[in-house]
């Protein structure tokens, strides 16, 4: 059966399946009113922070090769396009090869990687990735060591590799991962490791403690149910623990906490509390048929279903939302404009930002074409936005068929004054009201300095 099969089976309709496991894979206004109750991101000194950017990745090589595909460029070029966030994979397999053997070449090429993205003033969260686990079952996540499957069986599937979840053998993985005392202790190892290697790393922001978790499903469970369990069981515990770990070696960083993949269909997560004071939800933003290559349908009502699930958890529990992964497969069909602006919208009127998949050039998921220019309709998630605002912010929206960007907030009374802007390629100019100045820098950057305290506006538009 492929995954869309397996899923069907389980939940209607089905989860996403189809990202490539490999590299190579109208203008509608968004506003922040006042007294919304999500919160949102903050950097050290209290700045409300907007993050826009990608994921960057190197699936393809490993060992002594591992990250070679990730080049300086990648964060140049991120920087110029309007970006200041990326959201970088790192492989268990590559950082502890052997058990309690931590790969000192490994964790230079990871901080080699960081310190372009703080030459370019690009903010990282670093992200503990897994696919289908790990390398027991061709892919990469998990190590060989640390996968237990009980000799249950396991059959690839070339053509639907997310259909693999489902295989009896990967879910028993995550079982034991999830309730064996020694595989718990290794993992939480593995995140003091990198925490304490990266805590006052000045390009790092968080960590994103495990791409899209899975588990077993019972026999008398459909998926939502299966997920929700496993969220509220296994999930919840393994995120206290692993903050644990971290903050015994970084106590300042955020934490990003991701559902099952559920979530995208509309699924509201059963996540419990994590016990933290710096948590992020980060759930992904993908839809079945589009993953599969298929055009956006805007009367299934995706979006919004999507959207209210996700906002549940941050609502209850009073969490920043930061969407680890979207985008669909094919950016080019007839309708994947009106997705652009639509999911651009949506995600603007909850999250604090989001890293699209993946930045790379190419075809499918491919941010960038082969010249390096965005590819088709993704050229609209590089809008002009408040990438750090020193104060409360009242409002935010951008107006995409005025090329008009309108900010206002309330300056902080105490601590840094500075609020910088973002804008993409293009000509763009800006006016503040207020007792406040505006001063423009290189590479489609401005500061706006205000007075501590006054009622501020900010207007950018394009030509």
């Amino acid at each position: 059966m492929t995954a869309g099969a397996v899923v069907a089976a389980l939940l209607a309709p089905a989860a996403p399946h189809a990202r490539p496991a490999g590299r190579d894979s109208p203008a509608t206004a968004t506003a922040r009113p006042a007294g919304q109750r999500i919160p949102r991101l903050t950097d050290r000194d209290g700045r409300t922070l907007t993050l826009r950017g990608w994921n960057v990745e190197d699936k393809a090589h490993r060992g002594d090769q591992a990250l070679t595909a990730v080049t300086e460029r990648d964060f140049r070029d991120l920087r110029a396009k309007g970006f200041d966030f990326a959201r970088l994979l790192v492989f268990w397999d590559d950082l502890e090869p052997r058990p309690g053997r931590y790969s000192q070449e490994y964790l230079r090429r990871i901080g080699r990687v960081l310190d372009w993205a703080a030459r370019y003033d690009v903010r990282v969260v670093i992200d503990m990735h897994q696919d289908v686990f790990g390398p027991a079952f061709g892919h990469r996540g998990v190590p060989a060591w640390a996968t237990r499957t009980d000799s249950l069986p396991f059959t690839a599937h070339p053509d639907d590799w997310f259909a693999e979840y489902f295989e009896p053998a990967v879910q028993r993985a995550f079982t034991h991962l999830y309730e064996d005392a020694d595989l718990r202790r290794a993992q939480a190892r593995a995140w003091q490791v990198l925490a304490a290697r990266f805590a006052r790393h000045p390009a790092v922001l968080g960590y994103d403690l495990i791409n899209e978790p899975m588990g077993e499903v019972r026999g008398d469970e459909d998926l939502a149910t299966a997920a929700r369990r496993i969220e509220r069981d296994q999930l919840t515990p393994m995120y206290n623990r692993l903050a644990d770990a971290v903050r015994s070696a970084d106590p300042h960083a955020w934490l990003f906490v991701e559902p099952t993949p559920i979530v995208g269909e509309g699924v509201p997560t059963g996540l419990g509390r994590i016990d933290d004071p710096k948590v992020v939800y980060a759930p992904h933003f993908y839809n079945t048929a589009m993953e599969a290559g298929a055009d956006y349908d805007p009367a299934a009502g995706w979006i919004p279903a999507y959207e209210a699930a996700v906002t549940r958890y941050p609502k209850e529990y009073g969490v920043p939302v930061v969407v680890g992964e979207w985008g669909p497969l094919n950016s080019g069909l007839p309708n994947m404009n009106r997705f652009y602006r639509e999911a651009m919208a949506s995600l603007g009127r909850y999250s604090s930002g989001w890293a699209g998949y993946v930045w790379c050039r190419g075809g499918g998921y491919c941010a960038l074409d082969d010249t390096g220019a965005l590819r088709p309709n993704k050229e609209l998630t590089a809008e002009p936005y408040a990438e750090a605002v020193a104060g409360t912010v009242r409002s935010a929206s951008y107006d995409a068929a005025r090329g008009v960007y309108r900010l206002t907030y309330t300056a902080a009374r105490r601590g840094s004054r500075t609020t910088e802007l973002s804008l993409p390629p293009g000509r763009w100019r800006i006016s503040v009201g207020g007792r406040a100045t505006v001063r423009r820098e290189a590479a489609g950057r401005a500061r706006v300095l205000a007075a501590a305290g006054g009622r501020i506006s900010v207007t950018v538009t394009r030509g």
